[in-house]
C-alpha cells in the first residue's frame, strides 16, 4: 500500500466519523428518546452485563469430552466474549457473570466491590482489561458540561420522580453533580427541561467511563486521585465551595456510569480506601472541597494476590471494607491442553517470529501445571496432570480409574501457587536469546527453564521441586512422546515395511478364518497360518484370548468388502489394525536406533531412510531441518540405549 492510499484511508475514516450523527438536544428531547426506548437508561452493572451477554453464550455440549472428563458432567457455560481470550477459566468466568447478572438486576452485588484474587500471572489483570474493553465505543447520554457525566434523569425533582418512573418505566437514582446544579440554577433558572443532553461513548483512552487506579505508596497517596480536587488556579475567581472551582477528574468521577479498576488494591493504605465504603453501599463519593457528596454509579473491580488479601483480611479494622467485597479466586490453569492454548495466544500476540519445534509449548505447560499441583495419595503428579486434562490413564492395558472429583476434594486451593505464565514466557525469551538458529526446541527450553529456576526462585524447597520436575519427570514424559513420534515418522517414511506386515497379516487372517492353508509368498508352498505372527500384531492393541477370532474375522470381512467396492486397500484402511502394526514397529526399535545415530555409523540404505524420516518430520509434524537435527541427536543420546 502506498502512502497516498494510507492517507486516503485516514481521510475516509475521518469523514465516516463525521457522518455518524450523535444525539444532541434538550432534556425534553431526551425524555422523548427514553419514552420510545427505555433501554437507553441503564445502570453501570446492567450496561456491562448486557454488552457481554449480547455476544452470546452456550452451555458446553455433552459431546465435548471436557464436560464429562474435566467437569464431571456438570453444566458449564461458555461466553463468546471470553472464548478466544481465556482458557481453562470457565468457572471463574461463570462467577464473574453471576456477579454481573445479580448486580444488573439491582441485587446486593450492585453495592459490592468485585475482587479478583489469585497468584501473579494468573490472568487477573488481563481479565479486567478485557472486561473494560467491552465498553469501548458503547454510547450513553449525559448532561452537557457536566464533568461527572451523570444520568440526565437525575434532573427530575424528587417530588416528581414517582410520576416519571411510572410513566417512563425506568428507575431514577441519585442526584446531579454540584457543577450540573450550578448550571441548572444559575444559567437555566431551574428550567431543567431546557438542560442540554449530549451523546458520547465510553473510551479508555479518552478517560470516559473507564478509569484505573494504580497502587501508590503512603507518601504519594492522595484521595484526589479518586475524587478529584479543587483547582487552585480558580480560587482567585471563585470561593472554595463554588462548584466552578472543582476539578472532577478523579477515578470515581471518570469511571462514573462505567468501570473503576483498583490495581493491586491492598497495597494502598487503608485510609486511601475509605471512599470505597460510601461508593458501594450508599452509591456516593465525597466531593472535593466543601461541596455535597456526588452520586456514583459504577462497577468497581479490584484485584490482588493471596498474600495481600490474607494480610488485609487479618486486620479487624478492615471489616467495613471486607463486608463490601465479593471475592472470586483466580487460580492458575490446571488443564494441560488449555495451558498450551494460553502460550499459543501469547505468542500470536507478540512479534515472536522464531521457529517453535513441536511439543515445545506442551513441555513448558507440563512443567508449569505440575509445579502448581499438590501431591496426592491416590496417584503421582503425571497421572494427576493427565486426569485433570481429561485424559484416560492406561496402565498395563487397563484404564486407571481415579475420579477427578476425589482428586480435587483431596486438596483445597490448588492452583494458587506454582510457576506463572510470565515465568515460562521469560524462559522462552531466554531460550531464543541463546539460540544460534532462531528456534526453540523442548531440549533448549528445558535447559532455559532449569537456568531460570536456579536464578529466579528463592524458596529452596520449591526450587528443588522444580529442578526435579525438569530433570526427571518432564524430561521422561518428553522422551516418551519423542520415542513414539520418531517411530511413527520412521513408519511413515518407510511404509513398505508397514505395508508388508499388513499384507502378511491379511493373508494369515484370511486363511485362519476360512480354515484353509495359505501359500507362502517366498517359497510358494502351502502352510498353516502363522499363529505366533498374528498374535504378536494383535497384542499391541489388547486383542488376546478368545477375542482374536472375532478380530480376525472382522478384519477379513472389512477388507474384502472394500475390495469388492474397488476401494484402495493398504495398512491404513482399518484403524485398529493400523494401530496394531504401528505398535509392532514402534516396539522394534533396533532399526530406528541404527538410522537415527550419527551419520558415520549409517550405511547408504540407512542414510536414505534417515533422510526420508526427516522429510516426514518437517512436512507432517512441523519441524525444520535444524530442529529435526537437534531432536534426533537428543534422541540418539537418550533413547534405545539397550537396543
Amino acid at each position: 500500500m502506498s502512502i497516498n492510499k494510507l492517507l486516503n484511508a485516514i481521510k475516509k475514516q475521518r469523514e465516516s466519523g463525521k457522518k455518524e450523527e450523535k444525539f444532541e438536544g434538550t432534556f425534553q428531547d431526551y425524555l422523548n428518546l427514553v419514552a420510545k426506548d427505555k433501554s437507553v437508561v441503564k445502570s453501570s452493572h446492567r450496561r456491562l452485563y448486557d454488552v457481554i451477554i449480547d455476544q452470546g453464550f452456550e452451555k458446553m455440549p455433552d459431546s465435548n469430552p471436557r464436560k464429562s472428563r474435566v467437569f464431571d458432567n456438570d453444566s458449564v457455560k461458555v461466553y463468546k466474549y471470553f472464548e478466544d481470550h481465556f482458557f481453562g477459566m470457565e468457572r471463574v468466568l461463570e462467577k464473574l457473570m453471576s456477579f454481573l447478572h445479580s448486580s444488573a438486576h439491582n441485587g446486593e452485588e450492585s453495592r459490592q466491590v468485585l475482587l479478583l484474587m489469585g497468584p501473579v500471572g494468573a490472568g487477573k489483570s488481563a481479565l479486567v482489561e478485557h472486561v473494560k474493553t467491552s465498553l469501548d465505543g458503547e454510547k450513553y447520554f449525559h448532561l452537557k458540561d457536566d464533568p461527572h457525566r451523570g444520568e440526565p434523569l437525575q434532573l427530575v425533582p424528587r417530588s416528581l420522580r414517582d410520576t416519571f418512573e411510572k410513566e417512563l418505566g425506568v428507575r431514577i437514582n441519585g442526584d446531579i453533580s454540584p457543577v450540573a446544579r450550578h448550571i441548572l440554577l444559575k444559567k437555566l433558572e431551574g428550567k431543567y427541561e431546557d438542560f442540554e443532553v449530549v451523546e458520547t461513548t465510553f473510551s479508555q483512552r479518552g478517560r470516559r467511563g473507564v478509569a484505573s487506579v494504580p497502587p501508590m505508596d503512603a507518601n504519594s497517596q492522595d484521595v484526589s486521585v479518586l475524587i478529584g480536587s479543587v483547582d487552585i488556579s480558580k480560587l482567585d475567581k471563585f470561593a472554595e465551595d463554588d462548584p466552578r472551582a472543582l476539578s472532577l477528574n478523579g477515578a470515581f468521577n471518570v469511571g462514573n456510569r462505567g468501570i473503576v479498576e483498583l490495581v493491586e488494591v491492598f497495597k494502598n493504605e487503608i485510609e486511601f480506601l475509605h471512599t470505597i465504603i460510601t461508593a458501594t453501599q450508599e452509591k456516593r463519593i465525597p466531593s472535593p472541597g466543601k461541596n455535597d457528596m456526588l452520586h456514583f454509579d459504577g462497577v468497581i473491580i479490584a484485584h490482588c494476590n493471596e498474600a495481600e488479601w490474607n494480610r488485609f483480611q487479618s486486620e479487624h479494622t478492615n471489616e467495613a471494607i471486607l463486608d463490601r467485597v465479593v471475592k472470586i479466586d483466580v487460580p492458575y490453569c490446571l488443564e494441560l491442553d488449555q495451558e498450551v492454548k494460553i502460550y499459543n495466544k501469547m505468542l500470536n500476540f507478540s512479534d515472536f517470529d522464531a521457529h517453535i519445534a513441536p511439543h515445545t509449548l506442551r513441555v513448558a505447560s507440563m512443567f508449569s501445571i505440575m509445579s502448581r499441583l499438590k501431591d496426592s495419595a491416590k496417584c503421582d503428579l503425571v497421572t494427576k496432570m493427565k486426569i485433570y486434562n481429561g485424559e484416560e490413564v492406561v496402565e498395563k492395558g487397563r484404564v486407571k480409574m481415579i475420579d477427578i472429583k476425589d482428586l480435587k476434594e483431596e486438596v483445597r486451593h490448588e492452583g494458587m501457587s506454582g510457576i506463572s505464565t510470565r515465568f515460562i514466557t521469560k524462559a522462552l525469551d531466554s531460550a531464543l536469546a541463546n539460540s544460534e538458529k532462531n528456534m526453540i526446541t523442548p531440549v533448549s527450553l528445558i535447559d532455559s527453564l532449569t537456568s531460570c529456576v536456579k536464578e529466579q526462585i528463592a524458596d529452596e524447597e520449591f526450587k528443588q521441586k522444580c529442578l526435579e520436575l525438569l530433570g526427571k519427570v518432564v524430561r521422561e514424559e518428553y522422551l516418551k512422546m519423542l520415542d513414539t513420534e520418531i517411530a511413527k515418522a520412521f513408519i511413515s517414511a518407510y511404509e513398505e515395511q508397514a505395508q508388508s506386515l499388513f499384507d502378511t497379516y491379511l493373508d494369515n487372517a484370511e486363511a485362519y478364518t476360512t480354515k484353509q492353508k495359505m501359500k507362502d509368498r517366498v517359497t510358494k508352498e502351502d502352510r498353516q497360518p502363522d499363529e505366533r505372527f498374528m498374535t504378536s500384531i494383535e497384542e499391541q492393541i489388547g486383542v488376546t484370548g478368545s477375542s482374536k477370532n472375532g478380530f480376525r474375522s472382522d478384519v477379513t470381512a472389512y477388507m474384502f468388502a472394500k475390495m469388492r467396492r474397488k476401494e484402495v486397500v493398504d495398512f491404513r484402511s482399518y484403524e485398529p489394525l493400523k494401530e496394531a502394526i504401528e505398535g509392532y514397529l514402534i516396539n522394534s526399535v533396533r532399526d530406528i536406533s541404527r538410522i537415527v545415530t550419527k551419520s558415520k555409523t549409517r550405511d547408504k540404505d540407512q542414510q536414505k531412510k534417515y533422510n526420508e524420516m526427516v522429510k516426514v518430520m518437517i512436512e507432517q509434524y512441523g519441524y525444520n531441518e535444524d530442529s529435526a537435527e537437534e531432536i534426533l541427536t537428543f534422541a540418539s543420546n537418550n533413547l534405545w540405549r539397550d537396543s
